[in-house]
């Protein structure tokens, strides 16, 4: 069975949505390890809660090529098959990219590649935009400018606020980032290009 490893800085939601699916049994995987760079992560309590195989390297000062091999040796040592950051806040190198060619997967509060980076759903509401959302896409060196498997559109509400229109993104994250594992898992799929194409 396939193992995931799950990448965490903060309170984790999206990992909790892909575990409860994962123990529901609509993933077809287990999870293999989930890290985080945080010790007082929220995302990281929940997943010893949950019995989890886990693990914490606090990043600061630490130089980033050789964070990332630490980090990237862990996920080895535990038989990760596929990479999903689920709030990592660090930008990977690409020594850390290379070792898990196109098996990393992200999810971003917006339609990329509009509103790429921090606060994106603050970027949307002072844009002024009618229609945001998420995305889960591949991950490379860059921030978040890998090929795009998978998104969701979300209105946005003249009387929105950043926290209601928060919300309603990270249901549809909650929603889309399983189904984009589930497909990864499969293996149904080509990239050419840019594009990630079903087969």
């Amino acid at each position: 069975m396939k193992r995931l490893g799950i990448l965490l800085s903060g309170r984790g939601s999206n990992f909790e949505a892909i575990a409860r699916n994962v123990l529901a049994g609509r993933l077809h995987c287990e999870i293999g390890f989930v890290f985080s760079n945080k010790p007082e992560a929220p995302g990281l309590a929940r997943a010893r809660e949950l019995g989890l195989p886990s693990g914490c390297i606090p990043s600061a000062g630490l130089e980033r090529e050789s964070f990332d091999s630490q980090v990237a040796d862990l996920l080895h040592q535990n038989g990760v098959d596929l990479v999903c950051l689920a709030g990592y806040m660090r930008l990977l190198s690409g020594k850390f990219v290379s070792q898990f060619p196109q098996r990393i997967l992200n999810i971003h509060p917006s339609l990329l590649p509009a509103f790429p980076g921090l606060d994106a759903q603050y970027q949307a509401l002072t844009h002024g935009v009618k229609v945001t959302g998420c995305s889960v896409h591949l991950v490379d060196e860059n921030l978040d400018s890998g090929p795009i498997l998978m998104q969701a559109a979300v209105a946005v509400l003249d009387t929105d606020s950043l926290e209601t229109l928060s919300e309603r993104i990270l249901k549809e994250e909650h929603r889309i980032y399983s189904e984009a594992i589930a497909w990864m898992l499969e293996g149904n799929y080509r990239i050419q290009g840019r594009r990630v194409v079903k087969t």
